[in-house]
């Protein structure tokens, strides 16, 4: 097994990291490269990095530079009759000087039929890296799209329940995962704590510094890595594994249609107008090479996030998918309560959605969290949705007013931009 990490560590993950660094012009982007810091051991702006502008602005050309151009990708084209939006558009004063200050992008704010707030970072921020067709990076937020995709898959026929066990799955025999029902994973709670946490296995139970990421393992090789170890209680745990086995069952179980459930979530259901993408890992499919990661443009995070809403609200099959996994919902626990950053700061978690935000009583919110600030809220009853886009995240210069940007206007709606 020492000898199997070791592979992982020298070959798989400098490949990945060699395939995401695009060709840098920095004179072509208006970007000082003497200010730019580049971090060291670490895909990512770290969470407790203050970076300046111009380091913001070479990551930002980094997470989202023509993602569709990279190998390894399963790639959905754009709708024939992609969802239009109407507008009523109002000034959001608070949100100029966040975008003047943080590591935010863009901001949509969506209620009732109309985009009331439609706003991109400045020029002279982050505004001329982004357009309306850049694809930007969802990190952690893909996590809800798989739950999504297995709404369908299992509207489709492909899997029968919440509740079916992946025991019939020959990549996970023998291993801790082999008797889950999907709903464990579903939930973050497959009795890994053990082992795992967000994006990094563990050593006697805590992180090391030299910990050994998980985002690039297929589902075969997390089978091997688990094998024969014993399945704690089963209670709230955020880590990556959960979602890439969610997928690649998915994989497993489409039998060939893969491509079809995909292309049935966001072509057909959204009605995205631009092509949207997943990344798949260097592994052969029979291997479960799904990947989470995934890049749409700021109107199809919104497009997708109504669909989502619209889903929920007409009570369709997948609907009641989405209504179960709300009402099978299980608490975070107060000690990953605080330590999350504000823009995931929930009581709950249900479906690979965040659930229950502070400050929101009596209302159905379902959140998509991802590192970096990146944040879609959808009210459900009350047809409001929240895209942010964001680069970075912390608990510092980088902590966005999430009070102001996301829980008041799901609260109050329009009220919350006087």
């Amino acid at each position: 097994m020492k000898k199997i990490l070791l592979i992982l560590v020298l070959v798989t993950f400098p490949i990945k990291s060699f395939a995401l660094f695009p060709k840098f012009d920095s004179d072509k982007l208006g970007i000082d490269s003497t200010k730019i810091i580049r971090y060291k051991g670490d895909f990512n702006i770290p969470f407790k990095a203050n970076p300046n502008l111009d380091t913001l602005k070479y990551y930002m050309f980094k997470y989202n530079s023509d993602p569709e151009s990279k190998p390894n990708q399963r790639i959905i084209k754009p709708s024939q009759k992609p969802y239009e939006f109407n507008s009523e558009l109002k000034k959001f004063k608070f949100l100029n000087k966040e975008f003047s200050t943080k590591g935010i992008v863009s901001y949509l704010y969506y209620e009732k039929d109309k985009i009331i707030i439609n706003e991109i970072s400045p020029k002279d921020r982050l505004g001329e890296l982004v357009n309306n067709k850049t694809k930007l990076r969802s990190n952690s937020m893909g996590k809800s799209l798989v739950s999504y995709i297995l709404g369908h898959a299992i509207c489709e026929g492909h899997i029968k329940s919440v509740d079916s066990s992946i025991s019939d799955w020959p990549l996970m025999k023998n291993s801790l995962y082999e008797n889950h029902k999907l709903i464990d994973l579903l939930n973050m709670a497959s009795g890994d704590q053990a082992y795992v946490n967000d994006s990094f296995l563990l050593k006697n139970g805590k992180r090391s510094r030299d910990g050994i990421g998980v985002d690039n393992m297929s589902a075969k090789f997390l089978g091997m890595l688990f094998q024969k170890k014993k399945v704690g209680k089963k209670i709230y745990n955020y880590n990556q594994n959960n979602p890439n086995l969610i997928l690649n069952y998915v994989l497993f179980k489409s039998k060939g249609s893969f491509q079809e459930i995909l292309d049935k979530t966001f072509k057909e259901k959204a009605k995205i107008k631009n092509s949207v993408l997943f990344y798949k890992k260097g592994d052969p499919e029979e291997h479960g090479n799904a990947d989470t990661m995934f890049y749409a443009s700021r109107y199809d995070w919104l497009r997708i996030a109504k669909a989502v809403m619209d889903d929920y609200q007409n009570d369709t099959c997948v609907g009641k998918y989405l209504k179960e996994i709300y009402n099978r919902k299980i608490p975070k626990g107060a000690k990953e309560f605080e330590e999350e950053p504000g823009f995931n700061k929930t009581y709950s978690y249900g479906g690979q959605f965040h659930l229950d935000y502070p400050g929101i009583k009596n209302k159905v919110v379902f959140g998509m969290g991802g590192r970096g600030g990146q944040a879609v809220l959808i009210d459900m009853e009350d047809s409001r949705i929240i895209v942010i886009n964001s680069i970075h995240y912390n608990k510092d210069r980088y902590k966005y007013n999430v009070k102001k940007l996301l829980i008041n206007p799901i609260k109050k709606g329009e009220e919350a931009f006087k």
